[in-house]
């Protein structure tokens, strides 16, 4: 038996969950991310409460660390070490695109032999990422731009799901290959419930020190302007 405490703050809706030995037992959501920061802690002790355990019967923490909202990540992951410096207890932090083709190869198993995850980044960028029905990876977690999606497209082999964002753009591009697709732009937490679980059984854990979230691109910056 363990109980892990999710925390995905890397997109629109924030989310926070306890489970147990690979079954969720309480979650909440937040839709608005401008109060993350503000409303995350609360959260914590509210999903604690209703799983009806205090925060140092936790035995793991499991954080999104993206790609997604720069902000975001950095209050998600930045809690999670928090809590895990704090209690003496391990970090393990998962990527949203291997998550949300998690969720399909659960579901299908072999029905696909691809299984593919894509997110909007910005407009005309994308982050993509490919894996078999195995969970093996086939394509690295990425950044792409727009020009790149039909190559991605013409290459893949064999019946593909692709879950995310669907706009008219990745739709134009995907629907004329052998792909179907899942809309599915936040992680499904029975999905990343059992496969923390099995994570935590390996000791797949992160360096407190050293983790850091999945950018997957430069991080942009502007000078201040000179006030005079």
């Amino acid at each position: 038996m363990a109980y892990i405490l999710h925390i995905d703050t890397s997109g629109d809706v924030g989310i926070v969950a306890i489970s147990k030995a690979g079954s969720v037992v309480s979650s909440i959501s937040n839709a608005d991310t401008r109060n993350h920061a503000a409303t995350i802690n609360l959260h914590i002790e509210k999903v604690l409460q209703e799983a009806g355990i205090t925060m140092q019967q936790l035995d793991a923490v499991a954080v999104c660390g993206g790609p997604g909202s720069y902000t975001g990540l950095r209050i998600g992951l930045a809690t999670a070490k928090g809590i895990c410096y704090l209690l003496d207890k391990p970090l393990m932090m998962h990527h949203k695109l291997a998550l949300l083709a998690l969720g399909g190869i659960y579901k299908y198993k072999t029905a696909y032999e691809v299984y593919s995850s894509i997110l909007n980044a910005r407009e005309g960028e994308y982050y993509f990422a490919s894996y078999n029905n195995q969970a093996d990876t086939l394509q690295e977690p990425q950044h792409i731009l727009q020009a790149d999606l039909q190559a991605i497209a013409n290459n893949m082999a064999g019946k593909c799901l692709l879950a995310g964002d669907w706009s008219d753009t990745i739709q134009q591009v995907f629907s004329s290959q052998n792909a179907d697709h899942e809309a599915a732009n936040t992680v499904d937490l029975h999905t990343w419930a059992a496969y923390a679980f099995e994570q935590y059984n390996c000791n797949e854990f992160v360096n407190l020190a050293n983790s850091e979230p999945f950018y997957l691109k430069q991080v942009y910056t502007h000078k201040p302007k000179n006030i005079s």
